[in-house]
């Protein structure tokens, strides 16, 4: 044991020796090319980033052994089977990096030596000898990898395959003394090569790293000190085609880059876009606010693929729990699964089978029509819309004739569209659904029919903390365009900084709470710091002034909701209707209407937030309108688009009930502070 921990410190030393002469030669380098970097300074000339880098990488192999080994070769065979070792290796190899400046994505590759030696664990021989087993192994390796910058910073991740050719596969076995007979001649070390050597090794690898620029942004050649740690995992890494020893591996190491940017002829030449910074904050900042919400009804009941029968996540009452059945009381009937997001909503979604049970067994004339859809086929779907027909048939008594089943490959209104190929899983759940159609006005939205109609909306009364009204919203027009990142500095009367970002985004809306904390008011100073995508840093800066309010107990808003289909922008006809004679006059004079459309997750992040402006915008457009031709200008809009931003979402992503939900505008109703 003694020997093996003297291998290992010989092991860390050598690796800590490595990693000075390598800081070393970094350091005459960098000096070496100042005389060079002077001269190019001189011509006064922008940089633009090298996309091209090469260099070199060193490092130390920390090789974890692990299986079993015996048979060393045809000639020798050692009496007891070594288990687990450890040993330090050298890793050096030149390398070759691609990514454009800006850019999340790009390549390394990598080829050079690379040494898996070590020692095992000491085992006992039947002749209670101690018994040493050391390697030499070592390969040619070649390693390309995808590199990727998560946050378009200096740190990135990479993986790749690792193929390599053996080189070397030396070993030495020695027998030690019978602690019970001292005097016996010692036998000698046997040294020789590994039999049945895998001459060549496909494995994998994965590792991050980060970039330390060691020359000035503004010089054309740049230098990178880049530290970097990765892990080959076991599999592919069997050193020998017989026997189970594999070998893992940890690399931690240094890589040196260099890269030769390219000069722009004048810095008039490079223009940054025009940028535009500015904040939008309410000087009331409410905590809370009381609204009363009405609650679309999905007509639509989604199935587990695979599955026929109603998922656990929907409520389902026993025959004798029906009379105490009440849509106003929805929290004592929750179902076994929530995400956590908007989970009163999703209570009442959640219950939609008892609410139409109930709604059918109170209006006796009311029919409606199971479509169960399935791309299992037509049986499949049937037998779906017939699991819901036995429920509302056993548990509320519904007299058979007044349900109609069918089944169907598609939905109606399908949400996967030939000719897409994106997310098609997520599509597919989507319209794996049975959908309730009805024309009885008891059971449908006021002005609305048709196999897509939603059911009659729920009224609940709820708590709304951080209303979208005390959000603060800050805007950098053009950063899409100039910058590759930009991040806030907000910082408060007492000097406290509080940091946020980076964003990608042109908008970005951050809770007003968040930001005071526990202050009742106060004034901040905001700065925006974006990263130009020529090098630059641009800084702007703005003042800040906000009030915590708490609205009166009295006050109560409103909310309304216009679901929306799968990647469509306009509001349909019939709630066009609704939007018009329902919503319009229970608008208060004076009052304000915050009108925000959302998307799910599926498609472009940018197409998303577009197409969700376009659903509050065409929203806001008829009721506009249809406060116009009633003679009212007394209200005001405000509009956002947050296209799939989970922040904002009012759902989660992870279930197509909840996806469905996410496509939707909606409408706040405040009164008049």
């Amino acid at each position: 044991m003694i020997k093996f921990n003297n291998k290992i410190k010989e092991g860390l030393r050598m690796s800590r020796t490595l990693c000075r002469l390598t800081i070393k030669s970094v350091i005459l380098i960098t000096l070496s090319m100042t005389g060079i970097q002077v001269s190019i300074q001189a011509q006064d000339s922008l940089i633009i980033k090298p996309s091209w880098w090469f260099g070199a990488a060193a490092g130390a192999n920390l090789n974890f052994y692990h299986g079993s080994t015996q048979n060393l070769n045809s000639d020798l065979t050692i009496p007891v089977a070594f288990h687990q070792g450890f040993g330090v290796g050298l890793y050096a190899a030149p390398l070759v990096e691609f990514h454009f400046p800006d850019s999340r994505w790009g390549i390394i590759l990598q080829a050079g030596y690379d040494d898996r030696e070590g020692k095992f664990n000491e085992v006992k021989t039947p002749c209670n000898c101690p018994a040493d087993l050391s390697t030499d192994i070592s390969y040619i390796t070649v390693e390309p990898s995808l590199r990727f910058a998560p946050f378009k910073s200096d740190f990135y991740l990479f993986a790749g395959p690792r193929l390599a050719y053996n080189i070397e596969n030396s070993f030495t076995y020695k027998l030690g003394l019978n602690p019970d007979y001292p005097t016996q001649i010692a036998s000698p070390d046997i040294k020789g090569n590994l039999g049945n050597m895998n001459k060549t090794l496909i494995s994998m690898q994965i590792g991050a790293g980060y970039d330390i620029p060691i020359s000035l942004n503004n010089k054309q050649n740049q230098f990178v000190l880049s530290p970097f740690i990765s892990i080959q995992p076991y599999y592919g890494q069997d050193p020998r085609s017989i026997e189970t020893w594999n070998i893992t591996t940890l690399r931690a190491g240094v890589t040196i880059k260099f890269g030769r940017g390219r000069v722009s002829p004048t810095p008039a030449e490079i223009v940054v876009p025009e940028i535009q910074f500015y904040v939008n904050a309410p000087n009331n900042i409410p905590l809370e606010r009381r609204v009363r919400e009405t609650f679309p009804l999905r007509n639509y009941v989604f199935f587990d693929l695979g599955s026929t029968e109603i998922p656990t996540r929907y409520v389902l009452l026993k025959k004798d729990q029906v009379k105490d059945f009440k849509e106003n009381q929805l929290e004592v009937l929750t179902p076994k699964k929530l995400t956590g997001r908007s989970e009163r909503e999703m209570i009442v979604y959640y219950n939609i089978l008892n609410i139409l049970g109930d709604r059918m067994f109170k209006n006796p004339s009311a029919k409606v029509r199971l479509s169960g859809s399935s791309m299992e086929g037509l049986e499949d779907g049937k037998t779906m819309a017939e699991t819901i027909k036995r429920y509302l048939v056993n548990t509320f008594g519904i007299d058979t004739s007044r349900i109609i089943t069918e089944g169907r490959i598609n939905p109606r209104k399908p949400s996967a569209q030939s000719g897409q190929t994106h997310d098609l899983a997520l599509l597919r759940e989507s319209d794996h659904r049975v959908s309730i159609w009805s024309t009885s006005p008891d059971l449908m939205m006021e002005f609305q029919s048709g196999p897509e109609a939603p059911l009659k909306p729920v009224e609940i009364i709820a708590i709304q903390e951080a209303p979208l009204d005390s959000y603060v919203s800050f805007n950098v027009k053009g950063s899409q365009e100039a910058f590759s990142s930009w991040s806030l500095e907000i910082k408060d009367e007492e000097g406290s900084i509080q940091h946020f970002g980076p964003y990608d985004k042109e908008q970005v809306n951050l809770p007003g709470k968040s930001i005071l904390g526990a202050k009742p008011e106060g004034n901040f100073k905001v700065m925006m710091i974006g990263n130009a995508k020529n090098g630059r840093t641009v800084i702007k800066d703005t003042t800040l002034h906000m009030t915590l309010w708490v609205p009166s107990q009295r006050e109560e808003g409103m909310r309304f909701s216009v679901i929306f289909e799968f990647n469509e922008s306009k509001v349909i006809n019939i709630y066009e209707k609704y939007l018009t004679e329902i919503i319009i006059p229970k608008i208060p004079a004076g009052g304000t209407v915050i009108i925000h459309g959302h998307t799910d997750i599926i498609g472009d992040v940018y197409y998303n937030q577009r197409l969700s402006l376009a659903r509050a915008n065409d929203v806001k457009s008829i009721l506009q309108t249809g406060l116009s031709k009633a003679g009212r200008n007394d209200v005001k809009f405000k509009v956002f688009g947050f296209g799939a931003d989970q922040n904002l979402a009012p759902f989660e992503n992870n279930l197509p009930e909840e996806r469905f939900y996410n496509r939707t505008v909606i409408i706040d109703i405040i009164p008049n502070k």
